[in-house]
Parts: structure tokens; C-alpha cells; sequence
């Protein structure tokens, strides 16, 4: 594993999706920056997935990371609901895929856990554990931010690769492994 490395977490959404990014030295981190990209003000999903896409590049291009750390869309009780989550995800996914940056996947679960030591915590547990992890001073005002930045610092925390965790170098490697999601 190299010393030093840039994660991009990300937080996916349809209305609002979550980004976070750190520097990691050795075997310390710092955070570079975490935010919002708002997509409410778009009715058209659509636009909606060219803005994730557009702006998931631009945070690449800026930062320059090494690594994407993506939340994976649950299942929750509205079927509609995840449907869109995973199209954004996907959408998020396909321009790290575009810049030929390797993709860490974790459940929602996971990521609760490897920050707080809880798996079921609140989004208010997270942003306070990363807060204190990463001498944060002022609470984001959407908690969209701190999942996005909880992901990188997810995998940050995993030194060794983990079962839940799939990473992709590439388009080739993306599809040969996931058949099912190209129709």
C-alpha cells in the first residue's frame, strides 16, 4: 500500500450527494475538503445523473484522488427510492471509472461501524465522531457532507482489503465482473 493517497468519499443522492476528501500520510489523515452537490433545483433525473457525473469529474480533476469510497445504495421501503440512489451511485462510480480511479464500495452499515464502533448510529453519531477524528470546528449544515467524508475515512480505515469491499481498476474489469448490470 502506498505511504500517501487521496480518497474521495462520496455519499450518493438524487437531491443532494454527499462528497468527502482526504489526505493520507503513513499511517495518519488529514482532511482536505467535504460538501454538498444540490440537485434539487433539477426536476428532470436526467439532468440530475449529467450533474453527479459533471461534478463527481470536476472534484476528480481538481484532487486528483487516488481512490473513490462510494456508500452502496440499501434497500429501503420505497423500491423507487433505490432505484435512483443506485443510478446516482452508478453515475458517481462510472466518472471514477472514467478516470481510471479504482472504487471502493461499503454498505451504509459498514461505514457506521468503522467510524462510530456502531453500525445502526445516527447521521448526528457520524458527523460528531468525524468531527473529533479529524479536528473538524463546524458542524457541516447537511449531514450529506460528513456520510460522503465518513466513507473515505471507512477506507481509510480498512488496511486490508475486506469482503463487502469490490474494487474496480476499470471499464474492462467493471463489467466483466458485474455482467448482470449491463443489459
Amino acid at each position: 500500500m502506498k505511504s500517501e493517497r487521496i480518497i474521495l468519499g462520496i455519499d450518493p443522492g438524487t437531491n443532494i450527494m454527499g462528497y468527502g476528501l482526504i489526505h493520507e500520510r503513513n499511517s495518519g489523515m488529514k482532511m482536505i475538503n467535504l460538501g454538498v452537490i444540490h440537485l434539487s433545483k433539477y426536476s428532470d433525473q436526467a439532468i440530475k445523473l449529467k450533474k453527479i457525473f459533471e461534478r463527481t469529474l470536476e472534484l476528480i480533476d481538481q484532487y486528483h484522488p487516488d481512490e473513490l469510497a462510494i456508500e452502496a445504495p440499501f434497500y429501503g421501503k420505497n423500491v423507487q427510492s433505490m432505484l435512483k440512489l443506485g443510478r446516482a451511485q452508478g453515475v458517481a462510480m462510472a466518472s471514477a471509472l472514467y478516470r481510471d480511479i479504482p472504487i471502493f464500495e461499503y454498505s451504509p452499515k459498514k461505514i457506521k461501524q468503522a467510524i462510530t464502533g456502531n453500525g445502526n448510529a445516527s447521521k448526528e453519531q457520524v458527523a460528531a465522531m468525524l468531527m473529533g477524528m479529524l479536528k473538524i470546528s463546524e458542524t457541516p449544515k447537511h449531514l450529506d457532507a460528513t456520510d460522503g467524508l465518513a466513507a473515505a475515512v471507512c477506507h481509510f480505515l480498512q488496511r486490508k482489503p475486506v469482503a463487502n469491499a469490490k474494487s474496480y481498476s476499470g471499464w474492462s474489469q467493471f463489467l466483466k465482473e458485474n455482467p448482470e448490470r449491463v443489459k
